[in-house]
């Protein structure tokens, strides 16, 4: 599968963006998809989760604040971002976890600045 990341860009803090994850092949069936972030100088850490049956999970810097999402029908999986600070300036990646295989998307970059 081929994830395609989109949405990224500058915000101030406070502000909200919504990001995208389009998949080249039906999700309904892919058991795990997420969202992945690393800044710089960081390791890549995980930001929220979201099962084949709806259900998500959330890492506790981002809970309250974020939203995934998935459309089923047009193949694609949302990261709603609100009440962003720079402390989530990042690249964010999308996952999809098929059987043992681990696939990425290209990343969109976020940054939260005045």
């Amino acid at each position: 599968v081929q994830l395609q990341a989109s949405g990224g860009g500058l915000v101030q803090p406070g502000g909200s963006l919504r990001l995208s994850c389009a998949a080249s092949r039906s999700i309904s069936s892919i058991n795990v998809m997420a969202w992945y972030r690393q800044a710089p100088g960081k390791q890549r850490e995980l930001v929220a989760v979201i099962t084949r049956g709806g259900s998500t999970n959330y890492a506790d810097s981002v809970k309250g604040r974020f939203t995934i999402s998935k459309d089923n029908a047009k193949n694609t999986v949302y990261l709603q971002m609100n009440s962003l600070n720079p402390e989530d300036t990042a690249v964010y990646y999308c996952n999809a976890v098929i059987g043992t295989q681990s696939y990425w998307g290209q990343g969109t970059q976020v940054t939260v600045s005045s």
